[in-house]
């Protein structure tokens, strides 16, 4: 079997389970790392699972912990510059080199896999990757990995590892076809990460969901710690009747480069906190990671001091995420991709930014719930441009446009290709004008490495 280059390898890993229907299950991956020697046994874990801030949440974590002189890797899909992001240590991404020699020495064990009768399907790409993933921080042994979850939980790739602490950020409708239709089920299927005698740590405040989260610690003999949503602050104090635990923060200020909170956890208050991330949502988020680093404490594991808490918050970065790529005209990409991210998207443009009108860059995939996602984008929007994410799951324009001219009079265009909607609203944009782009990570990748090369200082 000839050795493939980086680029070569990018295609094999690209081409993986194309051919056949995906068969939820664990079978394969377990079978695949016992090939391998099983690398994941020799590293310790957090987990991350939930709808939306899993990213933001594991990436605040890392960023406390190397503040603290620990060597953390940090697993998180998908990309959004290079394929070699997915996985890095201390925030140094794994060498194409290096990602191209754990493919050949991957590359025969998949395909004996996949063609043994007695597995059911074919390997697919994600437990590839995660595979891969697995391989790389073994041999770079960092004190934790955070590990976020593919898609749901239960049956998702990385569900192989029993972690230190396990974060459920929350639950929303989100890959039906996959996952169920209803909260619940999905909840369920969010739960399936939860193991025994592991703590949870969930900001979700969806009573629904938190009865199936609660239901899976009791039958998990583990413990639960909810992170409360500003409208539940009235509740203090450190549990409730259901003997869970409670923290919760407060936003104090807001500017365009983060936020100020503060933070009342299971023993530590910390007042006057900053986290450079935008959005309120963010607040959660942090306070998600402050919970979860509180749970690690009590086993004496990776303890980490106040003054590192603060230079983590305050220096931690997550690209593609409310960031700002211009200010005049404004340029604002965020990730957001289903109907609850949109909606704290929406919310967070009117808190955080000016301007006199909003030109949207909007590419979405078909897997989405398109017309709930549009309910909360438009009303912000006085021109509309419709996109294609680059990948075969990106949804037609053309119906997108269609729904769009449904729900309000605006103008709409429809431009294909990423780079020619970018171009045409710069074009249209005045400098008081804010240009937002989002709808799928997919559309914003390709956006930010775009606006980024228009906008570089050539003297820089």
């Amino acid at each position: 079997m000839p050795l493939l280059s980086y680029q070569e390898a990018l295609e094999w890993i690209h081409s993986i389970g194309k051919s056949s229907v995906i068969r939820p299950g664990l079978k394969r991956i377990q079978l695949l790392l016992d090939r391998m020697g099983n690398p994941e046994r020799t590293l310790k874990y957090i987990h991350v699972g939930g709808t939306n801030g899993k990213g933001s949440t594991a990436s605040i974590l890392a960023s406390m912990l190397e503040k603290a002189g620990y060597r953390v890797g940090l697993y998180t899909s998908p990309y959004l510059e290079a394929f070699t992001n997915r996985m890095s240590v201390n925030g140094k991404d794994i060498s194409p080199e290096e990602l191209a020699r754990e493919v050949n020495r991957l590359r025969p064990l998949v395909d004996e896999i996949s063609s043994n009768d007695d597995v059911p399907g074919e390997v697919t790409e994600f437990e590839v990757v995660t595979a891969l993933a697995f391989s790389f921080f073994a041999s770079r042994q960092p004190d934790l990995v955070i590990l976020e979850v593919g898609l749901g939980g239960r049956y998702d790739a990385t569900n192989v590892i029993t972690p230190l602490v396990s974060i459920i950020t929350n639950v929303s409708r989100e890959h039906v076809d996959y996952l169920g239709d209803s909260l619940d089920e999905i909840a369920w299927q969010k739960a399936g990460i939860i193991k025994e005698g592991v703590p949870v740590v969930t900001a979700s405040d969806d009573e629904e969901v938190l009865s199936v989260i609660r239901r899976v610690c009791l039958e998990k003999n583990t413990s639960l710690c909810r992170v409360l949503s500003p409208e539940e602050n009235g509740l203090t104090g450190p549990g409730d009747s259901r003997g869970e635990s409670l923290v919760r923060s407060e936003a104090r200020q807001i500017f365009c480069e983060g936020q100020f909170f503060d933070y009342f956890g299971l023993k530590k208050v910390y007042r006057q906190l900053f986290v450079s991330l935008k959005g309120d949502y963010q607040v959660i988020n942090a306070t998600t990671a402050l919970a979860t680093l509180e749970c690690l404490d009590p086993a004496g594991n990776l303890p980490v001091e106040e003054e590192e808490i603060r230079k983590g918050l305050q220096e931690v970065s997550w690209p593609g995420r409310m960031e700002v790529l211009n200010k005049t005209p404004l340029i604002v990409i965020d990730g957001a991709h289903n109907p609850a991210a949109v909606e704290k998207l929406s919310q967070a443009v009117k808190e955080h930014f000016s301007y006199r009108r909003l030109l949207l860059v909007l590419g979405i995939l078909k897997d989405k719930d398109v017309p709930q996602m549009l309910h909360s984008l438009i009303p912000l929007a006085d021109q509309v441009l419709i996109t294609h994410p680059p990948v075969f799951r990106g949804s037609n324009p053309e119906k997108i446009a269609s729904q769009v001219r449904q729900l309000h009079s605006l103008p709409v265009d429809i431009e294909p290709q990423i780079k020619d909607a970018l171009n045409k609203a710069l074009n249209q944009a005045s400098t008081k004008d804010m240009i937002l782009v989002c709808g799928s990570l997919y559309v914003v990748a390709e956006a930010r490495k775009f606006l980024v090369d228009l906008f570089a200082d050539p003297e820089s």
